[in-house]
């Protein structure tokens, strides 16, 4: 078996390897210049702050409302205790819970312990 020596100039060859790197970036392109890249996805709902926006002379006392306990199917019974040295609890009813998660203003009396009680107002903001 014959072998032949196939001979290049330095011009020869890079003008091959340039022609072949030309089809291979082409081939990497995958065509189709004109279609508009894929918009952004919408930002989500912004996140809900659930709690008392008012209590009735206040001493530290606070509620804040989950998303658990604003999808409760039963009635729910919260503490509010905050920061007071003593507890107070709302019993709010899953009909008030739809209403709070809705954005709507639902207002209810506290137990009342250490002889006095509060009007708590609670909503989504």
């Amino acid at each position: 078996m014959k072998t032949q020596t196939l001979r290049l100039t330095r011009k020869q060859f890079l003008g091959a390897s340039a022609s072949g790197s030309i089809l291979l970036l082409l081939q990497a392109c995958g065509g189709g210049g004109d279609a508009a890249p894929a918009p952004a996805p919408a930002p989500g709902p912004s996140a809900k702050t659930c709690g008392a926006t008012t209590i009735s002379n206040n001493h530290g006392h606070s509620i804040t409302l989950t998303t658990d306990q604003l999808n409760s199917s039963t009635d729910l019974t919260v503490n509010i205790q905050g920061s007071a040295s003593h507890n107070h609890t709302l019993v709010l009813t899953v009909a008030q819970l739809a209403l709070i998660k809705a954005g709507t203003a639902v207002t209810v009396d506290s137990s009342t312990d250490a002889s006095h009680n509060h009007t708590v107002t609670s909503n989504c903001v």
